[in-house]
């Protein structure tokens, strides 16, 4: 198994790599779906917060590592790019997610401003996968996405692609890292929080069926805006009201019974 690291990849930024600009890569068949399409794209459910905008074929992002300041910084990151793009909320076409799984916060952040800002211009919001976002940023064409859920757990789902989009071959669910679904085959890619702060799990189960493992990386909104193009293509938004988050976790913190 070679492990990878992020920065080997430029055409694939991780999360920590902040962007404002043009950017064409990994654009694929969004522009021949939708050609002006313009989407605001945010992304909470880790420590990391972003904000992105797709206007056709580009796209213009801010983020940064915002610990447990999301509802502080996002506004003011919105406010960065529609500004920086010279668009106001009732020029877009809708606004996309990420609805997890992730931070119980972080996601009810991400969710309410996608619904007050879509609500005040009769727009439509665009859930988006968490953890498939991590699948279209990797560059892999067989995923399996792991992202550190805390309490000794971890957010786990694979996927695969298929053409421009992507199937879910496991579901989005909350495991221990000693006992994660099997894969079916081999050729997977590995990527996520969860690996980097986990790494028995390249000792146990995903031994033989990951290949590579991409390091530092957690979801962003750049890939929330991108396969936010696609699900409003297809017809995959919803009114602001309808909108919400893929909660896996009821239970957010440990007793003190289980943290003795």
């Amino acid at each position: 198994m070679a492990k990878l690291e992020a920065g080997q990849y430029p055409d694939v930024a991780s999360a920590e790599a902040t962007t404002w600009g043009r950017r064409f890569a990994r654009i694929e068949a969004v522009s021949t779906a939708i050609p002006s399409v313009k989407i605001l794209a945010l992304e909470t459910s880790t420590d990391f917060c972003s904000v992105s905008l797709l206007v056709g074929e580009d796209i213009h992002s801010t983020g940064e590592n915002a610990g447990q300041k999301h509802s502080e910084l996002l506004l003011p990151m919105v406010d960065e790019v529609l500004r920086g793009a010279g668009l106001a909320v009732s020029d877009l076409d809708a606004i996309a997610f990420g609805a997890g799984p992730g931070s119980f916060t972080g996601l009810r952040i991400a969710c309410g401003v996608a619904q007050g800002l879509a609500f005040s211009v009769d727009g439509r919001c665009i859930p988006v996968g968490s953890l498939e976002a991590l699948a279209q940023a990797s560059g892999g064409s067989r995923v399996v996405a792991c992202t550190d859920a805390r309490m000794g757990q971890v957010y786990h789902a694979a996927f695969e692609r298929n053409g421009t989009d992507w199937r879910e071959v496991l579901s989005p669910s909350l495991c221990s890292p000693d006992d994660l679904p099997e894969l079916p085959g081999g050729g997977w890619l590995g990527c996520g929080s969860g690996f980097d702060r986990y790494p028995q799990i390249m000792d146990g189960a995903y031994r033989s069926e990951v290949e590579q493992v991409r390091t530092g990386m957690l979801p962003h909104a750049r890939e929330i805006a991108l396969l936010g193009a696609r699900y409003l293509a297809a017809g995959r938004s919803v009114p602001s009201a309808e909108a919400a988050p893929a909660y896996v976790r009821n239970k957010v913190a440990l007793t003190m019974k289980e943290q003795a």
